[in-house]
């Protein structure tokens, strides 16, 4: 592939995320000159790519819907195929792709001609996706507008519900995480003066500002680790400390890496786990397999106490 041709695919991957490029940052990323840069974008547009120019100090370059597809090497049948793939998947948090999908959603979006929009929605409006077993369904309209706002860097208003209360939110949104089957959304709030995480499943009428979002730093590594973070904090936890009549050996073999295992003899080992809910960590220890013995926490073992008499009770002959 020729530096010109490389070059102009770099230029596009950067023109199909969802916000406005100056001229002087593309030049920058792809280390050419302004020059250059308006003879790509002319490229661009000869070869069907809706580019869109603005003018004055906050001008820039942005790929804008046209009246057909550009050559993205997909017919209209596999632009809708796409579409409607990328808003099923959307809908529940699969490790890997979820935010990726809705990434791909609002690129694919910004192109499609109103004809092929009208068709996904068609489709859309006629499939009734099978309640999920765990954690809530979201909107994938809602995800699109919280994605690219947070890739524009614009602040966005909307209402949110928390212990049965609604309150009015004005942010600037960073990033959509997934986390337990759940999406939610990492922004400053503005009003709060401090960085907050919302449940994607409780907001609501989300409406872009148009106001450009203040630079900051995350008070974390990342957004995930920011999330990840906060739930923990919020959660209670335990931590279970029990006797296995198993070698160690074989519990390794059953939990794998990351838990902490310390040998008692040649026939027993003590573990060590943590976990923000008693049925997690009874069920942790029920499926070793093996008898075990627990010494803390007390709430722990009056748990398993509890279960144990559901479980006589229903078996027990009623004859």
């Amino acid at each position: 592939m020729s530096g010109t041709s490389a070059r102009l695919l770099s230029l596009l991957s950067l023109l199909q995320s969802p916000r406005e490029w100056p001229g002087s940052e593309l030049a920058e990323r792809l280390e050419v000159s302004g020059r250059t840069i308006r003879r790509d974008i002319e490229r661009l547009r000869e070869l069907g790519y809706p580019v869109e120019a603005t003018r004055g100090g906050d001008g820039g370059y942005r790929l804008v819907a046209g009246t057909a597809m550009p050559p993205l090497l997909l017919d209209d049948e596999e632009a809708v195929a796409i579409a409607v793939g990328l808003r099923t998947v959307t809908r529940h948090a699969v490790d890997g792709i979820d935010e990726a999908s809705v990434r791909a959603m609002a690129k694919l979006q910004q192109v499609l001609p109103s004809r092929l929009r009208h068709r996904v929605g068609a489709l859309n409006t006629a499939t009734v996706p099978a309640p999920q077993l765990t954690g809530p369904s979201i909107d994938p309209e809602l995800l699109t507008v919280l994605a690219t706002a947070a890739a524009h860097g614009e602040r966005l208003r909307f209402a949110y519900r928390s212990d049965g209360a609604e309150s009015r939110r004005h942010v600037e949104p960073h990033r959509l995480v997934t986390a337990g089957r759940r999406w939610y959304l990492v922004a400053y709030d503005l009003d709060r003066d401090d960085w907050r995480t919302f449940r994607v499943d409780r907001v609501g009428e989300p409406r872009p500002t148009g106001a450009r979002a203040t630079p900051r730093r995350l008070p974390a590594e990342d957004a995930a680790s920011f999330v990840t973070s906060r739930l923990y904090s919020l959660a209670p936890t335990y931590q279970a400390v029990a006797t296995l009549h198993a070698p160690i050996e074989q519990v390794a073999a059953r939990l794998g890496d990351g838990t902490e295992l310390e040998p008692v003899d040649e026939h027993r080992c003590r573990i060590r786990s943590h976990g923000d809910t008693l049925d997690w960590l009874a069920f942790r220890l029920m499926m070793l397999g093996c008898e075990f013995e627990v010494h803390e926490p007390p709430e722990l073992v009056d748990h398993l106490r509890a279960m144990g008499a559901r479980t006589l009770r229903a078996v027990e002959d009623r004859n």
